[in-house]
């Protein structure tokens, strides 16, 4: 078994969470993707259902599927949202924005009933912060908000490089809303709660890439088979 086995086990448990006329929030990133194929398939077969996409790049890709598309302006309460992660812990926080689209994700997500996420093995982890926490900034003093979050991570306990994001081309990469993303490597996050909220007294920052207590639910696909871990905040539970 791969790794792109067990994306397609856990975006297909995904699929039964869909039900007819849904309003859905689409995530974006290789395992998200897998699941706007497999909803593409089923949206070919009948099923009616309204999403808003997290970013122009899955917009497009639904879109290539025929799946009826909508804003959150037009339909501003989703039921549910479906997305995947680059990490996740027991508890179900997590760290997402590897794929740039760490605002809107967050947008669609907490305007939906329910948020489930999906992911392959790798990403979980016992605790957050290997994978770079993406944060995502105004352009306008761009090297005052970088110093502003290097000391107040500090003042949390989180030290490392944090490093402006750059394109293939080079240039620094631009999110869909037009901002810029660093990526900083704290490694171990021991308090994802005060870093959070530290990131958040920054005027330049837009959003960062910790979610927390937003996915109620985790569907992870691994060598033993899928497993769901339900959110419960302050412990974990899974189930087979």
């Amino acid at each position: 078994m791969s790794v792109e086995s067990y994306k397609l086990a856990a975006a297909q448990r995904a699929l039964g969470f869909v039900e007819p006329r849904m309003r859905l929030g689409l995530g974006t990133g290789s395992t998200a993707s897998v699941f706007v194929k497999l909803l593409g398939a089923e949206v070919e077969r009948g099923l009616s259902v309204l999403c808003v996409p997290t970013s122009e790049q899955t917009r497009a890709l639904a879109a290539s599927f025929g799946i009826p598309l909508t804003t959150l302006d037009e339909t501003p309460l989703l039921d549910l949202t479906i997305d995947g992660a680059d990490e996740l812990d027991g508890e179900l926080r997590l760290i997402k924005g590897g794929g740039g689209a760490l605002l809107r994700e967050k947008i669609v997500a907490t305007a939906s009933d329910r948020m489930i996420v999906i992911a392959d093995a790798s990403k979980k982890v016992e605790k957050l912060g290997a994978f770079r926490l993406p944060v995502e900034v105004v352009r306008f003093g761009v090297t005052a908000t970088r110093n502003m979050i290097e000391m107040l991570a500090a003042d949390s306990g989180c030290h490392g490089e944090i490093a402006l994001r750059l394109a293939s081309d080079g240039t620094p990469f631009l999110t869909d809303g037009g901002n810029y993303i660093f990526d900083c490597a704290f490694g171990q996050i021991d308090d994802p709660e005060s870093l959070d909220e530290a990131l958040k007294f920054i005027p330049g920052v837009v959003e960062n890439g910790l979610f927390l207590g937003i996915a109620d639910a985790a569907i992870v696909g691994g060598p033993n088979g899928v497993s769901v871990i339900e959110a419960h905040y302050g412990e974990s539970q899974e189930a087979v």
